[in-house]
């Protein structure tokens, strides 16, 4: 199936490339791209090359591209690859191997620049050093696009010092089958998000944190209790918030109880009906028996953002999500709350009851991310890991979170300025679990959203909502795909 799909993909765009002269600007619909060729030939639609000479007599030219655009789409991170490249270009040079990077900017979606990679490898071209998302991996490598990073950069892949300092949890971001495909960039957790103003108003403790689901629906009931008007936890469940529900709840729930949506040991999903059922009865106790989460918020087509709202307006005491709700929702814009370090912390989420979490786990938590893989084509393996690795060096990373403070991959690169995110990095990224990269994916994480929206409007039971979404799952990647 893996391989139908690509190859799909790959039989159309290569059915309308025309590789010998530049492509006119695109209109709105345009036929796939032509493939790249790096200095020389056409760029992708919305991508444009960095202005630099082309590389001079002895010097290797190295091309690197990523869904970026100066003043455009993560401009950020363009700003901070030119100071890296000039960086590189400066040692390499004192080394006695003269570099010249070119930086391929590319403005289109997440889709197109998916669609560009399978035109480029497929016929043998493309940048040396390539932004990727952790999904595409499994795909690409089914259909022999893409070569383990040690296979392609040689042994320095394998005694890189960064190695050490990226949890296996976050080197699973670009892994498949046990190899490691390209460096995480950087990645994000999550937690529960608490209102310390309101825990006191109900006499619980500023520094909370919960050993088990039971200690959790306790403070709950605590708060319920103290402030009626206040809905004391909210949980993502429903259709409507897509992913948000798939890895701000669903898997947050789920891997508590010791199960996972994936088993990456295996590479089949999970449709174990006990364990679902353990998660969905989580569901049904804060929505249906207790009413301790307001189910009405996980239906509303614009119910995620009523739910940022509230927690600003101290209307929602808990909320389960990712530490972009910290560092993005809460810090500005429309759900910008004042005071936020004074009245906001986080705790971790706990397993059903201690040890009972994922591989063992007394907590849980679930990242995203992606990061750079080198092209199996590159003329220059050696340099562009050599590459790769300096911009996933400490101090390179270091200088990024200058520019943009986030999780980086790294365990020793800190955020700056930003003790709960740093406290974040430091207790959760340990214990991460990542989603499948894996084509079916997709489809799954509906049928999760669907699943628990049966359960929170009532719809059905967690029996019932657990035996449609493992019939559903089965038949969608076959008998031999579940467990």
């Amino acid at each position: 199936m893996k391989k139908l799909l690509f190859l799909t993909l790959f039989a159309l765009v290569c059915a309308c490339a025309p590789v010998a002269a530049p492509a006119p600007a695109p209109a709105a619909a345009t036929p796939p791209p032509a493939a790249t060729q790096p200095p020389a030939a056409t760029q992708p639609p919305a991508a444009t090359s960095a202005a630099t000479e082309p590389a001079a007599a002895g010097e290797v030219a190295l091309n690197v591209i990523c869904r970026c655009v100066a003043g455009g789409v993560n401009t950020q991170q363009v700003e901070w690859m030119k100071g890296v490249f000039a960086k590189f270009e400066a040692e390499m040079q004192a080394k006695g191997t003269p570099v010249k990077i070119n930086l391929i900017e590319f403005g289109g979606s997440d889709e197109q620049l998916k669609q560009q990679y399978a035109l480029d490898l497929g016929v043998g071209q493309g940048a040396d050093v390539m932004g990727f998302d952790g999904f595409w991996v499994p795909e690409f490598v089914a259909s022999g696009l893409l070569k383990p990073l040690n296979e392609v950069g040689g042994d320095q892949v394998d005694s890189w010092e960064g190695w050490s300092h990226i949890p296996k949890t976050v080197q699973a971001l670009l892994t498949y089958k046990e190899k490691i495909y390209g460096i995480p960039s950087g990645t994000d957790a999550r937690a529960i998000w608490y209102r310390k103003d309101l825990f006191e108003k109900a006499g619980l403790p500023a520094d909370w944190q919960p050993t088990s689901w039971d200690e959790v629906l306790e403070a709950a009931r605590a708060i319920k209790k103290a402030m009626p008007d206040v809905t004391p936890i909210q949980l993502n469940a429903g259709t409507a918030m897509g992913e948000a529900t798939t890895l701000q709840g669903w898997y947050m729930a789920l891997l508590g109880t010791g199960a996972n949506v994936y088993n990456f040991d295996t590479g089949k999903y999970v449709v174990d009906r006990a364990k679902l059922v353990e998660a969905l009865n989580l569901y049904k106790t804060i929505y249906i028996d207790e009413k301790l989460g307001d189910a009405r918020l996980q239906l509303l087509p614009d119910g995620r953002q009523q739910s940022f709202l509230q927690f600003r307006d101290a209307k929602i005491a808990m909320l389960i999500e990712g530490d972009f709700f910290w560092r993005s929702v809460l810090a500005g814009g429309d759900t910008k709350l004042e005071d936020r370090d004074n009245l906001v912390t986080f705790a971790k989420m706990p397993a059903m009851k201690p040890g009972a979490g994922i591989r063992g786990q007394d907590f849980v938590t679930a990242s995203g991310g992606g990061g750079f893989t080198i092209n199996p084509n590159s003329k220059h393996p050696a340099e562009a890991w050599e590459l790769l690795a300096f911009m996933n060096s400490k101090e390179s990373l270091d200088a990024f979170q200058a520019i943009q403070p986030r999780i980086r991959a790294r365990d020793d690169v800190p955020v700056p300025d930003d003790a709960v995110m740093t406290a974040l990095a430091n207790e959760l990224l340990p214990l991460t679990t990542v989603r499948p990269a894996e084509p079916n994916y997709p489809k799954v994480s509906e049928a999760i959203q669907l699943m628990t929206e049966q359960v929170v409007s009532g719809e059905k039971t967690p029996e019932e909502a657990a035996d449609i979404y493992a019939a559903t799952v089965t038949k969608l990647v076959g008998q031999d795909m579940v467990e």
